[in-house]
């Protein structure tokens, strides 16, 4: 078994909603409630789940950079960081200056490569940029070297260096935030949704040079998306989240066609099969709204859409049950 890079456990990410004359706390969003994940080295996790489900806040959780940009966050839990001499690093329990050391270490290629990329800087200031913080005896003609090797390996020409983001197209531009990622020779990359602002025949591309990458550099890779067809593609385990909460979570091939979860089945079956051999899953539709993570329901946040609910649902929340396989499902009635 691979070695452990990261370790999530019972990670609560809550945003309070002021309002009123006096401004004052009136509920909590729970965008995450509860999520505990590993993630080997080398290997890639896909966390997939519907829009709003709380995927990409995990993602900012673990860099650590959301009580910078949101101050009020309630964050609870760990997020330990294995490091190489068998040290452990709570990233929660770090400012921004502590947290300098480990930033190197995790990286993320964001979901929109139009808006990632600052427009007044050139495609070399941007990539150099973590070199000029993360590595600051390097050299400006070693800086240079560094950025055409990084622009080479992502299938951009050295001499673009010199040119601005507008200049590009948006298959380009995630090239280039896989390029800035790459820049500090991470452990970790989160790659939130980097394929969904792009045309499939450019999806195709973008998620072959990340395995490309993740051979010859022995990433690990956190990717996060809503397309599961995309996610079973690209990574070895897939967990699937649900209203703050991960219902399952297995090996790739198992969850994609051999799912327990109800709701997992229902995401599963909404799925286009190219393989005309294998038997297509009887489609599944839920009935209901998702419910707003200001009230979630009590228990069981799936309960209210659930085809096989019972009473007992809604007292606690469900722990994972051992399918075996490395296959653990949050659901004690499959």
């Amino acid at each position: 078994m691979s070695q452990m890079l990261l370790s999530v456990n019972d990670l609560h990410v809550h945003f309070p909603v002021f309002g009123g004359i006096f401004y004052r706390k009136l509920a909590e969003i729970k965008a995450v409630d509860g999520v505990s994940f590993e993630i080997r080295k080398g290997e890639t996790l896909g966390l997939v789940g519907e829009s709003g489900c709380g995927k990409s806040t995990v993602g900012r959780a673990i860099i650590n950079v959301l009580r910078f940009i949101a101050p009020d966050v309630h964050l609870k839990g760990e997020i330990i960081l294995h490091l190489e001499d068998q040290q452990k690093i709570n990233l929660l329990n770090l400012d921004k200056k502590s947290m300098r050391p480990y930033r190197r270490k995790v990286q993320m290629v964001f979901q929109d490569p139009y808006s990632s990329l600052n427009p007044r800087l050139t495609i070399k200031q941007i990539i150099e940029e973590p070199l000029e913080i993360h590595n600051p005896d390097m050299s400006e003609s070693e800086r240079d070297d560094r950025v055409a090797w990084l622009l080479s390996k992502v299938g951009l020409r050295p001499e673009q260096a010199r040119r601005y983001p507008h200049e590009f197209s948006g298959g380009q531009r995630q090239r280039i935030g896989v390029a800035r990622s790459l820049a500090t020779n991470p452990d970790l990359i989160i790659a939130d949704e980097p394929v969904s602002a792009l045309d499939v025949s450019i999806q195709a591309q973008v998620l072959n040079l990340l395995l490309e990458l993740q051979e010859e550099f022995h990433l690990t890779y956190l990717f996060i998306a809503h397309d599961l067809s995309v996610v079973h593609h690209i990574s070895n385990r897939i967990a699937v989240m649900y209203l703050g909460n991960i219902v399952e979570i297995g090996p790739s091939e198992i969850v994609f066609y051999d799912p327990k979860h109800p709701y997992t089945k229902a995401l599963i079956s909404a799925v286009p099969r190219p393989e005309p051999q294998r038997t297509r899953p009887k489609r599944q539709v839920l009935v209901g709204d998702v419910p707003t993570p200001l009230a979630k329901p009590s228990g069981c946040g799936f309960r209210t859409r659930c085809p096989i609910a019972k009473p007992e649902c809604a007292k606690s929340v469900p722990q994972f049950v051992d399918k075996g396989d490395d296959h653990f499902v949050a659901c004690p009635y499959v």
